[in-house]
């Protein structure tokens, strides 16, 4: 059986997370009509609960900001300044409020099932009609302008929905790169992330809950720790390696806490803490396609390219891609022609080249022995602390404008 809920709609969007809350607030602003489907009920559990400040800017772009700092402090959310790094007992850390691009320098540390509650009814107060318990299962192109996509309810039953472009924010689902079959290698080896939230139990006075903790294993050096606090004395903590780094048959939680038991430095830090949900494993998490926009669709954040959670990058390209696509989409609505590849896609990804080949130089020890080096020059510092910081995309900073060869150069002047 399948029904139609309205006869066009001008942009549907797959998925209410961060990305889909704010194209649609951004659409629905610009006087459009938005439909917004998503596959769960909100609140619901999310990693990447680490934000960088250029997510601010977007943010504040799309109405949202004000409502999460009027929030922040009854949600729990952290304010954040910067990034510590620990290795082996030597400790180093960002301050992102000293970097070298223009923008803001602080932002927080939440915990995702509030805080994409949150922007999804910011969106919502801005007219985004979002319905929640709805999965796509099918696109087609039923004339030359429009899309037409089946929806599945939680009872079984079918919709027919129509629009004249979609966006998918669908994030892990990776709807459209499904269906379309766009999806294609990451290049990057397989990893498994294991994680849960805790009571951190955290006594020591030195620790800084304004800074999220990256902790490289004692002897492993491309398995490493995320530890995220919260403002209400809890914290996401995980730890990713490639899956040969993981016993094949141990379950998630035991190669948590065996991991963090081989790490003494956090495991002293965490000798109070106690988990207060499951410990959860995602493997296989990069993921790329072939292109990030088509005919009448374009793919946003983690539906389109996730490379790691190392450097807390996805929020932050997934909100420069809602920014970046939605002027696109207007003008396309408006008769206007676009090019895609020119317009999106490649400055999209100018920003994410630059944080995969950073991740690429941490997994392969180039950055650690960069950011570890006890010389550090203030300016190289201010220019690495912005990339950290998420403006990735700023081309005046030379290590955006000429990655690959200064991290190269670099790695070698400190080892």
């Amino acid at each position: 059986m399948s029904t139609t809920f309205l006869p066009l709609y001008d942009v549907i969007i797959i998925g209410a997370g961060p990305a889909g809350a704010c194209a649609g607030a951004l659409l629905s602003r610009a006087g459009k009509t938005v439909l917004c489907l998503e596959k769960s009920h909100f609140p619901r559990f999310s990693i990447g609960e680490s934000l960088l400040p250029h997510c601010m800017e977007f943010l504040a772009e799309a109405g949202l900001l004000e409502g999460l700092e009027q929030q922040a402090q009854t949600l729990g959310f952290q304010f954040k300044n910067g990034a510590a790094f620990l290795k082996n007992g030597m400790r180093t850390e960002f301050d992102f409020t000293r970097k070298f691009s223009q923008g803001p320098g602080t932002t927080y540390q939440v915990k995702r099932a509030p805080f994409d509650a949150l922007l999804a009814d910011g969106a919502a107060a801005q007219g985004v009609d979002i319905r929640y318990g709805l999965e796509v299962t099918d696109f087609v192109y039923p004339d030359a302008d429009s899309v037409q996509l089946t929806v599945q309810d939680e009872q079984g039953v079918q919709h027919s929905l129509a629009c004249k472009f979609v966006l998918d924010a669908s994030g892990f689902g990776r709807v459209l790169p499904r269906l379309l079959d766009l999806e294609t290698p990451s290049g990057f080896p397989v990893r498994q992330a294991c994680f849960c939230h805790i009571r951190d139990g955290i006594t020591d006075p030195e620790f800084d809950r304004n800074k999220i903790l990256i902790t490289v294993h004692p002897t492993l050096h491309d398995v490493w720790y995320w530890l995220i606090p919260f403002s209400d004395g809890t914290a996401s903590l995980g730890v990713v390696g490639a899956t040969n780094r993981f016993a094949a048959d141990a379950k998630a939680s035991d190669s948590l806490w065996q991991k963090v038991a081989d790490e003494a430095d956090l495991a002293l830090l965490l000798a109070n803490a106690e988990a207060i949900n499951d410990v959860r494993s995602l493997v296989g998490y990069s993921a790329n396609v072939g292109a990030l926009a088509g005919d009448r669709y374009a793919l946003l954040g983690n539906a389109g390219e996730f490379l790691d959670p190392v450097f807390s990058s996805g929020v932050t390209i997934a909100l420069r891609s809602a920014s970046t696509a939605v002027p696109l989409v207007l003008k396309q609505l408006e008769g206007g022609e676009v090019d895609w590849d020119k317009a999106y896609t490649q400055p999209l990804r100018q920003g994410i080249s630059t944080f995969r080949q950073f991740v690429e130089a941490w997994y392969d020890g180039r950055f650690q022995n960069i950011i570890f080096n006890e010389q550090r020059q203030e300016q190289v510092s201010q220019m690495i602390s912005a990339i950290l910081a998420g403006y990735a995309w700023d081309q005046k900073n030379p290590y955006v404008a000429e990655t690959k060869k200064r991290l190269q150069t670099l790695s070698e002047i400190c080892a």
